[in-house]
């Protein structure tokens, strides 16, 4: 199955979605290469970074749901096509 690489920045304004959006990271674990959040506490919002390597329908799925949440942005960044590889 083909994978690609991708970044995603997601920005959390409203904390009271965090478990919901941990529970979806946790859902989606198994693509996921690295993770790292950082609270800007003087802005009162969280900056998650997720690396995953996934195919690209999963990705798009994860980005989806995450995108639906209230008070949370995302984008992500692919890496350039062919230069995924096969499982």
């Amino acid at each position: 199955m083909e994978t690609r690489i991708a970044v995603m920045g997601i920005i959390v304004e409203d904390t009271q979605v965090t478990e919901k959006l941990n529970g979806i990271l946790h859902e989606y674990g198994t693509y996921i290469v690295g993770r790292m959040g950082v609270p800007y506490r003087d802005r009162g919002i969280c900056i998650i970074s997720v690396i995953v390597d996934a195919p690209g329908d999963v990705i798009s799925s994860l980005a989806g749901k995450i995108g639906m949440l209230d008070g949370v942005s995302i984008k992500t960044v692919y890496q350039k096509a062919g230069n995924s590889h096969a499982d």
